[in-house]
């Protein structure tokens, strides 16, 4: 079709310029065709940037690269060559650039301390690794200092450093005791960041002597120990009795007692910090507390919702942890730590920097000589990354010339390139924060063309099906491809054809004249090449005699029938299946050829069969049911279906007409109401049977009408009371002639997916609808309301077709006309679509708000103009939320509200809404691609409402005529609260009430004395607050005034409080482990109540479970519990119905690694313990014997047994503390077990743990922790002479497993 504007010269030099750049070729991937073509060096495997390397062991720096001829290798070292041949303790692996250098034979890895790069290289060009820095790991020795001991005064906070030495990578930190056993930790006593060990408040339990930090250093397996730190907690009491014995009677003396504090946090210090961390890394927080009792820390973001999937809080929500950051996370988190005495906060201002990361990574190039093509590298990074381009390694503005070249930022561009343009060209993108280094190259080849496909390949495929010729092809340049049918035939051309870009040729319905020999051709400027391959078109497998429904009584035989036509060029397999299953395997069962008999017929056989006929290019299936009835007890009338009918015939054959006659079955004792006629069209549909006409039953002939271009056959089938017949044997097969389509698709359609296009879709003609071969469908279009041609396009058989190009959403006129061989369907009508919407234009302008009361509002606004929504106008969204509560002044993030508006309507209601509250809105135009822009805030405010209920009302110090009431302030005061109103009257004890007492009381007032009562007198109060709109809801409770002096000096548990009418539990906490919980309360109310706690999987719909607590505790243990499972919990009073607590949630801990069975109780362990045991009981009687004698022993093994308490490294053969030296004393210790810091050696030591640190232990565990099985390590050199290093010695002891 020809266009109607031509193109500028300009512009269509672009248009060839960016068709020869995306038309760069695509080398397949064929093994024999990759080893004939020359490449560049590509590198393939290479150590990572930062290599931290053990310096124990040989370093490997591995290069690896393919390329065509083979690359050679070449290595950098601080940016200047390495000549590996002068240094014999480096070698390069054979056909590779992988260099080893060789420590274990005398090499020291510190030498080899630097940045090295690879160099592949061969003659189209070169391609360069990474910088990779190696850097030897370090495990340094603790620096020595003198701890003083800490004594804390009982509730103080306190906080253990552990300041480990810095290490290469750094040290991970951990507190255990002197038996090894780890330090227990929990809200109140915790591990940060840095190692410290923090204590939000001591106990008396705390006091101990081997406080002690473990750092472990990975690389080296090298476990280093800090001196042990003590603490002395001092009680109040004991601290009292200490006063009191050194003072006189006349003195005063007393420490206060354990006072109550409200948060301070002990880190980070102050109340703002700021925190940079890179994008993909993970973002660790840290807030920890003083106070008593210990504070609760919760996290939230500023002005945002902390991240989904990506947050996790961990050491007590102490640590705020958010994964693979982005630049989105950046802000201002704050972790606020909270008592019942008030809180404390900090601000953390985070900043999510990035290096450098890829939008787009240079790819190879293979061009043909003359041709063009772009590398394009696109990084992205916070900052912004710098680009620089390199060719064959050589920055690329001193590399030599290639006048074919010209660099553009971060592209370079290539017109016109010759052979000698190959070359590897590498990217760097780089800021403060790292690199990235990309290798792409360019290969120009001159290939003439190549056909990968096999000669004479087969294909087989079924009629009516697609079929796909392949061609793979290569040449440079790029091949152009032709089909052709025969030897002589001509190119192949038409919508009959799909002509794929890799050369495939796709017939989509291909017919029995499709078969023969189609050639493939693939030319170019340096030649041309063909290849012939063989379509054969098979007849479709078809089941023209089905499985049909039996009902058969138990015990007797059946039959079912499955014969099948097929091409008789394939082998077709039948398979019978039993409910979609394999056939019981069981001798009843006998599949012949055509068939499946079940003998013996039983209750179990009842079922669907499915007869399956398979062949290599096709499948079909038929099923039938078998009912299995028992057989009737005494003869009777049988009332059944009709038997079918039969003798079915053809006879007044017409073009569109035909006559079809029957004789009836037998009516089985019902008489028959009326036939259904089925055809089925074997032309289209073999194997389909379609519903034709019914008749009534008296009625043996029918005139049928029919449609051109189908190939009928009908069948009856007969209908009584009882059922349907089984269908009668087809008759005669009867083709009637083609002819024009009759009809036009239906359901046209023109609805645009993108901006710029129409999509037209139809539902297609079924196939007997065509009328004759050859259908296809005759597309117009033409924009409406323009004066303007029909643009019309022939397509084949499809149902849909996309017009691009068009203006956004404008109305178009479509028709979709059918078309066979024989000519066209009548003219079709004309529908109306539109093309693609977009966007809205503009927001909706003047937006008004009328505040109705304190909770609802009305919005209006301006219509946008219609030729602005670009689409179907659907409504407005009007988007509102709550800025701040004017009677709190704070802010808090509140997710918006949308209320959405249908058509065009320009006003509506803001229902929900909270009194004395700021609010902002804004309205936007909402079509079928989306929402337009947001018209300007508008901020309104509501009015004042009544306020709610004060949050408490408490009421204590009774006295004899005087009580004392506390209130808190309502949780939504809904405006500026004018008063409080207090009303009161007594209660008799006939629950008679008295004369009611009224009392106004200010705003600002928290509590109220209550003088001038009478004694022993039960009183009710109600209390409300006031806002100048009116009274809120009130709030009631009851109390007695005491009845003489004597209540306030008695020492009872609840003096000076008043005790509450109704009993209630309140405060339920809980602290949960991985298979346990302790859930504790606080309980007011009668004496020796029983209690029980209920619990349940949270969210589930399940019964509460119940257990009964004994006696009259304030605490439970839950057991027996799901690890990592959320479960409500609640707690009760036996006895008084309805009495509960609220609800709690908690979770438990997630599932650990499991534990075996101690050791120390197997039998073999035990053997073996008292062999060892009467070993040294006879060591012991040879020593006496010798001391006795007059022996002499040395003194250096004495001062062995007064080692110095820091880690020692582990001998592999025994698994106990061997040999250390440090920086003033080089000579080798007493090899011996590791003492305790107390200088003595228990049994037990060996048997603990650390497993709780554990990455991978070749030991196991207790239900305690405690260690089982053997310590076990690498073997390690003896320490050298002389003050060489100052590192400890890296040998692998029991601890190496636990971290």
């Amino acid at each position: 079709m020809m266009k109607k504007k031509s193109i500028s010269s300009s512009k269509a030099s672009l248009v060839l310029f960016l068709c020869q750049m995306i038309s760069a070729l695509d080398v397949p991937l064929d093994s024999k065709l990759l080893e004939e073509l020359s490449q560049p060096p590509t590198i393939t495997q290479q150590s990572p940037k930062d290599y931290i390397v053990d310096p124990r062991e040989n370093i490997v720096i591995q290069c690896e690269a393919k390329g065509k001829p083979p690359p050679s290798f070449s290595w950098t070292r601080n940016g200047t060559h390495f000549d590996i041949d002068k240094d014999a303790q480096v070698t390069m692996k054979p056909n590779s650039g992988t260099l080893v250098i060789n420590i274990m034979n005398g090499g020291k890895a510190e030498a080899y301390e630097g940045v090295y790069q690879c160099t592949a290289r061969n003659e189209r060009g070169a391609a360069i690794s990474n910088n990779i820095v190696i850097r030897p790991s370090r495990s340094p020795l603790w620096t020595k200092e003198k701890l003083e001991p800490n004594q804390v005064r009982e509730g103080d906070s306190l906080v253990l450093h552990c300041r480990p030495p810095v290490g290469l990578p750094p040290p991970i930190i951990f507190w255990m005791d002197n038996a090894f056993q780890r330090l227990p930790q929990s809200e109140r006593v915790s591990q940060g960041l840095n190692g410290d060990l923090y204590f939000s408040n001591v106990q008396p339990e705390d006091t101990r002597e081997d406080y002690i930090c473990y750092a472990r250093f990975n690389h080296t397996q090298t476990i280093q120990q800090k001196q042990p730190i003590s603490v002395k907690v001092f009680s109040m009491d004991s601290l009292n009795d200490t006063i009191a014995a050194n003072l006189s009677d006349t003195d005063i003396y007393g420490a206060k007692p354990v006072t109550e504090r409200q948060p301070i946090l002990l880190t980070p210090t102050g109340s703002t910090s700021t925190k940079v961390e890179l994008r993909g890394n993970v973002l660790l927080l840290e807030c920890i507390a003083a106070g008593l009792p210990t504070p609760v820390i919760r996290w939230i973001k500023e002005g945002g919702e902390l991240p989904a999937n990506r947050t996790f809080f961990e050491n007590f929500k102490k640590t705020l942890k958010i994964i693979e950051v982005s630049e989105a996370d950046s802000g201002n988190y704050k972790c606020i730590a909270r008592n019942i005495l008030g809180s404390a906060h900090h601000v953390i201002s985070v900043t999510v920097k990035a290096a450098p990361y890829w939008i787009t990574a240079p790819r190879n190039l293979v061009l043909s000589p003359g041709e063009d093509g772009t590398l394009i590298c696109r990084a992205n990074g916070n900052p912004k990354p710098n680009i620089s381009w390199l060719a064959n390694g050589v920055p690329i503005a001193i590399a030599p010339e290639d006048p074919s070249r010209k660099v553009d930022g971060d592209t370079i561009i290539f017109s016109h390139v010759q052979e000698r343009s190959s070359a590897v060209y590498q990217c760097n993108a780089s800021n403060e924060y790292g690199y990235l280094l990309a290798n792409a190259f360019v290969n120009i080849l001159a290939e003439p063309p190549r056909i990968l496909t096999p000669a004479n390949k087969l294909y087989q495929v079924i009629a009516d099906s697609p079929a796909l010729l392949d061609c793979a092809y290569f040449g440079s340049p790029k091949p152009e491809i032709e089909w052709f049918k025969g030897v002589k035939g001509s190119i192949l051309r038409g919508n009959e054809y799909v002509f794929h870009d890799n050369g495939t040729l796709e017939i989509p319905v291909a017919q029995k004249d499709s078969a023969g020999t189609y050639t493939c051709v693939a030319r170019n400027e340096l030649g041309k090449i063909q290849n012939e391959v063989q379509l054969e078109v098979k007849d479709p497998t078809m089941i023209i005699k089905q499985p049909e429904y039996k009902v058969i009584q138990r015990y007797g035989q059946v039959s079912f029938e499955c014969i099948i036509k097929h091409d008789s060029t394939l082998l077709p397999t039948v398979i019978w299946l039993k409910d979609n299953d394999e056939l019981p395997d069981d001798e009843r069962f006998l599949v012949g050829k055509d068939n499946l008999t079940i003998m013996n017929v039983t209750d179990k056989d009842d079922g669907t069969y499915t007869c399956i006929v398979n062949t290599t290019l096709d499948s079909v299936s038929a099923s039938a049911v078998l009912t299995v009835v028992a057989a009737p007890p005494t003869p009777a009338i049988i009332y059944a279906r009709p038997n079918p009918p039969f003798d079915l015939e053809l006879t007044g054959q017409l073009e569109r007409s035909v006559e079809l006659s029957w004789i009836p079955g037998d009516e089985n004792n019902s008489p028959i109401t009326n036939f259904v006629i089925e055809y089925e069209d074997g032309l289209h549909e073999p194997g389909v049977w379609h519903y034709q006409t019914e008749v009534p039953g008296t009625q043996t002939t029918v005139q049928l009408k029919l449609s051109p271009y189908v190939n009928y056959s009908f069948r009856v089938i007969a209908v009584n009371e009882i059922g349907r017949s089984q269908p009668s044997e087809p008759s005669e097969q009867y083709l009637t002639k083609s002819a024009n389509p009759d009809e036009n698709p239906s359901n046209v359609q023109g609805i645009g997916s993108e901006p710029d296009n129409l999509v037209i879709t139809w539902e297609s003609l079924k196939g007997f609808q065509s009328n004759g071969p050859g259908l296809q469908y005759k597309v117009s279009w033409r924009q409406k309301d323009v004066d303007d041609e029909w643009t019309s396009v022939i397509v084949a058989n499809v149902s849909k077709y996309i017009v691009s190009g068009t203006p956004t959403f404008v109305p178009y006129e479509i028709k979709v006309q059918a078309l066979n061989d024989l000519g066209y369907a009548p003219e079709p009508s004309e529908v109306i679509g539109h093309s693609g919407e977009d966007l809205p234009m503009v927001a909706p302008g003047n937006v008004q708000v009328h505040v109705i009361n304190s909770t609802l509002a009305k919005v209006h606004w301006d219509p946008v103009p219609l030729k602005t929504v670009r689409g179907h106008l659907q409504g407005y969204k009007v988007y509102y939320w709550k800025v701040q509560s004017l009677s709190r002044r704070s802010r808090r993030h509140v997710e918006k509200k949308i209320l959405t508006f249908r058509g065009n309507k320009t006003f509506g209601m803001l229902p929900g809404l909270e009194p004395y509250s700021s609010y902002k809105l804004n309205v936007r135009v909402v079509n079928g691609k989306g929402e337009g822009p947001a018209s300007p805030d508008k901020v309104f405010k509501t009015p004042e409402g009544v306020p709610s209920s004060p949050s408490f009302l408490k009421i204590t110090n009774p006295t004899l005529d005087s009580l004392t009431l506390e209130w808190g302030l309502p949780a939504h005061p809904n405006g500026v609260l004018t008063s409080y109103i207090l009303k009161f009257q007594p209660i008799n004890n006939t629950h008679e009430l008295g004369p009611l007492v009224e009392i106004r009381i200010p705003a600002n007032e928290s509590s109220l004395i209550l003088k001038n009562l009478n004694y022993s007198t039960r009183y009710k109060f109600y209390f409300n607050a006031q806002t100048s709109v009116g009274s809120g809801s009130q709030i009631t409770e009851e109390a007695v005034t005491i009845m003489d002096e004597a209540g306030i000096l008695r020492p009872a548990v609840g003096a000076g409080k008043v005790q509450p009418l109704y009993p209630r539990i309140r405060n339920v906490t809980t602290a949960a482990a991985e298979t346990y919980a302790n859930i504790s309360w606080e309980y007011e109310g009668p004496d020796h109540a029983n209690f029980y706690v209920e619990y349940g999987v949270a969210g589930s719909k399940e019964d509460w479970k119940k257990e009964i607590v004994n006696g009259s505790r304030s605490f439970f243990v839950l057991k027996g519990l799901t690890p990592g499972t959320a479960y409500k919990v609640r707690v009760g009073a036996e006895g008084l119905s309805g009495f509960r607590s609220s609800e709690d949630v908690f979770e438990t801990g997630p599932a650990m690694a499991s534990r075996q069975v101690d050791i120390a109780t197997q039998g073999w362990f035990i053997g073996l313990m008292c062999a060892v045991a009467l070993l040294i009981l006879i060591l012991l009687i040879v020593c006496f014997i010798r001391r006795n004698k007059g022996g002499k022993y040395p003194v250096k093994e004495k001062e062995d047994a007064h080692a110095d308490p820091e880690i020692q490294p582990m001998k592999e053969d025994d698994g106990t503390f061997g040999e250390y030296s440090d920086a003033e004393d080089h000579k080798p210790l007493k090899k011996g077990s590791r003492t305790p810091s107390d200088r003595t050696v228990k049994k037990e030591d060996s048997d603990d743990s650390l497993v709780d640190y554990g990455e991978g232990v070749n030991g196991q565990f207790n239900e305690d922790g405690s260690f089982i099985g053997q310590y076990s390590g690498k073997k390690e050199k003896e320490p050298a002479e002389g003050n060489e290093s100052s590192e400890a010695p890296s040998p692998v002891n029991a601890m190496n497993s636990f971290v």
